[in-house]
């Protein structure tokens, strides 16, 4: 095993590449002023101190949070009956295509897929154009909180479709069998045993929606109309348009804690009982 060890060294170079020295110069960035020098750095707390004295600011990273959360919690409602109807009722024929259905979307570019939905959903578009044909009212559906959660609900929800159906299949068996024989209904198993077993699923789908929804910024920017702002389109904003690379970086940073407590506390909650108690 020893002589492969050689071949992790291209990714550590990679990742160091990608991750780390990106990750270097945001927090330069962020502790130094604006339009410093590179050879000469100025250390500040001063992008820090506008951000949080700004309350305009928290209210974008309150907002962000929320729409954020409510996505997550949609996509646990909907994702959770999805992925266990196909683990487990659905037969073993159709399994494969329905997992395929859910994961064909995401092999279109997500900015590809918002733009499709953005003429889905205008006024002129599908969906009222099928409802005035039907003799119904044409709705207000673009640059709404409606929209902007339905857009992040459509391209979030297949991770969490996967994570728990992937939890799902890998369960054991047998222990439902001995509930059953034991004299456990339906019910009982499932809110004993399936739900308990599946749980590191879920956690780990709430990790894939919640995080990237957080910072997420082109879909508030197309189905918002730039009129729903989160904290991804004011971090946008710092580096595009207002050129504000310090503040930017120090906005990217308290969002890169934030996320880095968020996962924290997944990881925590993910812990295995039977391993804490010494079991098998």
């Amino acid at each position: 095993m020893k002589n492969f060890k050689f071949l992790v060294y291209p990714y550590l170079i990679w990742a160091f590449i990608i991750i780390v020295i990106p990750m270097i110069m945001i927090a330069v960035y962020a502790f130094t002023v604006k339009g410093n020098d590179v050879m000469t750095f100025k250390f500040t707390l001063d992008n820090f101190k506008e951000f949080f004295a700004d309350a305009i600011f928290l209210k974008v990273l309150e907002r962000s949070l929320i729409v954020a959360l409510i996505t997550t919690v949609i996509c646990i409602a909907l994702g959770y009956p999805a992925a266990y109807i196909i683990a487990n009722i659905a037969g073993e024929k159709n399994k494969f295509t329905m997992v395929l259905l859910i994961t064909i979307p995401t092999w279109i570019n997500m900015l590809v897929r918002t733009y499709a939905w953005l003429g889905i959903l205008q006024d002129n578009g599908l969906v009222n154009t099928i409802l005035k044909a039907l003799g119904f009212p044409a709705l207000k559906l673009i640059h709404t909180d409606f929209a902007v959660i339905f857009g992040m609900v459509y391209n979030f929800i297949p991770f969490m479709i996967l994570q728990i159906y992937t939890s799902l299949t890998k369960m054991d068996k047998s222990y439902l069998e001995v509930a059953e024989d034991l004299g456990a209904n339906k019910v009982q198993c499932f809110l004993r045993i399936t739900l308990p077993l599946s749980l590191p699923g879920v956690i780990s789908g709430i990790t894939l929606v919640f995080l990237p929804a957080v910072s997420s910024f082109f879909i508030p920017k197309l189905l918002g109309g730039g009129q729903y702002v989160l904290i991804g389109n004011v971090i946008e904003n710092q580096f595009l348009t207002a050129g504000n690379w310090n503040f930017g970086s120090a906005i990217s940073l308290i969002m890169a804690v934030v996320m880095i407590f968020l996962m924290w506390l997944t990881k925590k909650a993910d812990k295995d009982p039977a391993a804490e108690k010494g079991g098998v």
